[in-house]
């Protein structure tokens, strides 16, 4: 009989297979240690379609936040009530206090029946945005949906906890990268959606989606164990203080991340109404498109992962800084469609490398609290993104595109800024 010891996806003692020793299978069992997110019921195992799976929902969930964007317009026409453009800032705002509030308790509950239950919600919460009869009414709802929405955030520490320690950063990648795909071509549906069938018959559609959503994530997910130290919801909620003490890496990583999501959200949130002026007159729909051209930089997710593991993330968030920076130069000083086109391309390539480098950093400080860590940073990133979007509303009614580049502009260069003082130290 030849036993060795287990690695880390399996722990413990485990016998070697062959036909001799399987008969004693049933008796070295019970020297395995399970991971916190093993699988001892039998279900299905961590592989491509559980990735696909994580995948989609993260794209299909965090899409729901952004529908709004391309038909403010539409929208704006529709709802009496110059509050209606603040519907992008409202609906940050819910994602922020969803990040804050919910996604915490990934390291207290279980995170299948969590996940499956924010979805359910999040359909509820859709229909009331459809039905909503005011500017009010629909401010109040997008707030709801932003809140339920952050389900996403709860998908993607998930994946990290699931995949091998050798290929996190390349699936956390492909995760980010289904989630960039939702916040992308979420502007395309619904441009084409509210172009032809009004702005509430998008938000009817992703009723059923969120649905579907909810039953990939009941037949795909395994149940986890969450380890959260004996903690209730308010000590979890304390020690969100004390981990951004704790760590200067992810203190860096958020103040880097909150630059690229501000600039990321000004431009997204002014486009189509940029698009709308008299130079241009294009509507929801060719705004809707940009979304197909910002997908390309889904491409960045699983090669920035890659290069992550095997270099370290370091080199590309510099990198993407300067991209980033470059996109909103290119914004300012050529002002065609042609250079809108180039500035988004590069926009969405740099954030969504930056995002996953960024991450590979902060799921390394301590994979216990990955919810947790998790929340600190994506909070601060959507609030970063909320106070930008509502600036860039600010800037574009008092100045118009040139406002907005150059405040786009001003936080790409404070990102760069960062990075540099981090390279110096």
């Amino acid at each position: 009989m030849i036993l060795r010891q287990g690695g880390p996806r399996s722990g413990g003692l485990f016998i070697k297979d062959n036909p001799i020793t399987a008969p004693l299978r049933p008796f070295t069992a019970r020297f395995r240690k399970p991971s916190p997110d093993a699988n001892p019921r039998g279900e299905r195992p961590f592989g491509r379609a559980m990735v696909f799976a994580l995948a989609a929902s993260a794209g299909l969930t965090v899409a729901n936040i952004y529908y709004g964007q391309p038909m403010l317009g539409l929208m704006e026409r529709e709802v009496p009530g110059a509050a209606i453009t603040y519907v992008p800032t409202a609906t940050q705002l819910g994602y922020a206090a969803g990040l804050l509030l919910l996604v915490p308790l990934g390291d207290l509950l279980e995170r299948k029946r969590l996940i499956v239950t924010q979805c359910l919600a999040l359909s509820v919460a859709l229909a009331l945005v459809a039905l909503a009869p005011s500017a009010g009414a629909v401010l109040a709802a997008s707030l709801l949906v932003g809140l339920l929405a952050s389900v996403a955030q709860q998908i993607v520490p998930l994946a990290a906890n699931l995949a091998p320690e050798d290929k996190r950063g390349a699936v956390v990648g492909t995760v980010m990268a289904g989630l960039l795909c939702g916040i992308l071509l979420s502007r395309t549906l619904a441009g084409f959606v509210g172009g032809h069938f009004g702005w509430r018959a998008m938000f009817w559609l992703a009723v059923p989606l969120a649905l579907l959503t909810a039953g990939l994530m009941a037949w795909q997910l395994p149940r986890s164990r969450p380890q959260p130290g004996g903690l209730g919801w308010l000590g979890l909620m304390a020690s969100l203080r004390d981990l951004w003490c704790e760590f200067p890496a992810l203190r860096l990583a958020t103040f880097t991340q909150c630059t690229q999501f501000g600039v990321f959200s000004v431009f997204w949130t002014i486009l189509a109404l940029h698009l709308q002026e008299p130079r241009f007159g294009l509507g929801s729909e060719v705004a809707g498109l940009f979304g197909v051209l910002g997908a390309a930089g889904v491409l960045a997710a699983p090669i920035a992962g890659r290069i992550a593991d095997r270099r370290g993330p370091h080199p590309v968030i510099v990198a993407a800084s300067v991209l980033t920076l470059a996109s909103w130069l290119v914004f300012g000083f050529w002002t065609s469609i042609a250079g809108l086109v180039v500035g988004v391309l590069l926009l969405d390539f740099a954030i969504q490398a930056s995002q996953i480098s960024n991450q590979s950093i902060i799921y390394a400080l301590r994979p216990e609290a990955r919810s947790r860590i998790n929340t600190v940073y994506m909070a601060s990133m959507f609030l970063a993104g909320a106070a930008s979007s509502g600036a860039a509303t600010v800037a574009w009614h008092n100045w118009g595109w040139t406002g907005v580049t150059v405040l786009g502009t001003g936080i790409a260069a404070l990102g760069l800024a960062l990075q540099t003082l981090r390279v110096k130290k």
